[in-house]
């Protein structure tokens, strides 16, 4: 299925009851404006709307970065009705936008009735009770439980989003939520590391020596058991990392597991397993191989600066490494000749 075309619209940190210990979105997004006018959605939907590709599927205008079912009806209504028009003149397919799981109750959902909304994300974080507690996110877990059900009653698909490092956090806590949201069956998530941001309570504690952010390598690897966990049960991973936005690209990151390519690491890392699990079953002595990978997973199976191919000429004794495509291949699957 062709990935949807989405138009965004920040709107940092509105609606939002309070901070949370790790965030500042609007030195994430770079945006820093009042909350938009409907003249300014318009315009920013119609400087955007151009860059549409022929390869995409669906176009979809999309509220990130504040909380949306918190507005005020008012915005809530303004939002979508200036929205709306566009599906009315069949130039979208839909409306998205990322709330907290503490906001789908029925009155909210009533409000958004008869609105072309198709995408409800909700920003999850973690399942864990005293990861939520510490991060200050100002709910329980039960709000994710009561939140999806009701979701599911509605037409639109349903996102997922979850962090990895917060405070409290760790390999059986996030195993944790990784289980309960494959319970829910949600039709895609995002996996978002924690980083230190630039004016976030975290920023504070973090040059206090109170949180220690994960490494790039610990990152991965928990994202990467993660990943394979949902895909295993049909789950779409949509997103492993923030986007390199222009905020991010201006040092607003102090510390913690930021790399524009996340998400191709982590997959190059699966790779890297799956050629190794092969390598380690071939018979007889043997300087030169040949793997054959989907042509889309080129750049994955040679790894960010040829790495994976450098570990396995290290670790198998091999002097060449020949990659041979064949579209009939999986595309996370390596096999040997």
């Amino acid at each position: 299925m062709a990935k949807p075309f989405v138009i965004p619209i920040f709107l940092p940190h509105s609606g939002c009851p309070h901070r949370c210990v790790f965030c500042n979105q609007t030195a994430i997004t770079g945006n820093t404006e009042k909350f938009p006018t409907p003249d300014a959605l318009r315009a920013e939907i119609d400087r955007l709307m151009p860059y549409k590709r022929e390869n995409r599927g669906k176009t979809e205008v999309s509220f990130y970065g504040g909380n949306f079912l918190g507005l005020s009806s008012e915005k809530i209504r303004m939002c979508l009705d200036t929205v709306a028009c566009y599906a009315d003149s069949n130039l979208i397919d839909g409306i998205r936008f990322s709330t907290r799981p503490d906001t789908i109750t029925p009155e909210n959902l009533k409000r958004i009735e008869g609105y072309p909304v198709s995408t409800i994300e909700i920003g999850v974080q973690s399942m864990a009770e005293n990861v939520l507690s510490l991060s200050k996110r100002g709910h329980s877990a039960a709000a994710t439980r009561q939140a999806v059900p009701m979701l599911k009653q509605t037409s639109c698909q349903i996102g997922i989003q979850i962090m990895i490092g917060l405070p409290g956090d760790n390999e059986v806590a996030a195993a944790l939520t990784a289980r309960e949201i494959v319970g829910m069956a949600p039709d895609f998530v995002r996996i978002y590391p924690t980083l230190v941001i630039r004016g976030s309570r975290l920023a504070r504690w973090y040059r206090q020596n109170r949180f220690v952010p994960l490494s790039i390598n610990a990152c991965v690897k928990r994202v990467k058991e993660l990943y394979q966990l949902f895909t295993a049960h049909h789950i779409t991973v949509i997103r492993m990392g923030l986007q390199a936005t222009e905020g991010l690209s201006r040092g607003s990151v102090l510390a913690g597991p930021y790399h524009p390519s996340m998400g191709h690491m982590v997959l190059s890392e699966i790779m890297l397993d799956e050629a190794k699990k092969k390598l380690q079953g071939l018979a007889g002595d043997h300087t030169e191989v040949s793997l054959r990978i989907h042509p889309k997973s080129f750049s994955r199976m040679q790894g960010l600066n040829r790495k994976n191919l450098t570990e396995l000429k290290k670790s198998f004794h091999l002097s060449r490494i020949h990659l041979v495509p064949d579209p009939n291949m999986a595309e996370l699957s390596v096999s040997v000749n």
